[in-house]
């Protein structure tokens, strides 16, 4: 195989937190709480893997996965500022998220 990929470990953690993003927000909806970030969320979740495989599959000889995201991301491409806009967004719901529980928490004085 001549195509360069990213370590195991990069793909056993982003997919990982794809799972961890997705379950909450399907808990989420189903407690009904914060629920229209949470089917946000979870479509872009499931998107996001097929998005980037999709589009990695022409990619050059040599270059990885985020290597070629950020090649096409220079250039403007769609479905790079997709992904990385989908990823701002995972992130900002673990900040909603956390931010929420964390209140949640607090004893009055």
């Amino acid at each position: 195989m001549y195509w360069e990929t990213l370590p195991n470990w990069v793909w056993a953690i982003f997919y990982l937190l794809l799972l961890a993003t997705s379950g909450t927000a399907i808990i989420n909806v189903i407690r009904e709480k914060v629920r229209g970030i949470s089917i946000i969320t979870i479509f872009i979740a499931i998107s996001i893997p097929f998005v980037g495989v999709i589009n990695s599959i022409g990619r050059a000889k040599g270059v990885d996965e985020f290597e070629h995201l950020i090649t096409h991301l220079q250039q403007g491409s769609i479905w790079s500022i997709y992904i990385v806009v989908g990823l701002l967004n995972l992130l900002l719901y673990w900040v909603i998220f956390l931010v929420k529980n964390k209140t949640k928490g607090e004893v009055p004085d």
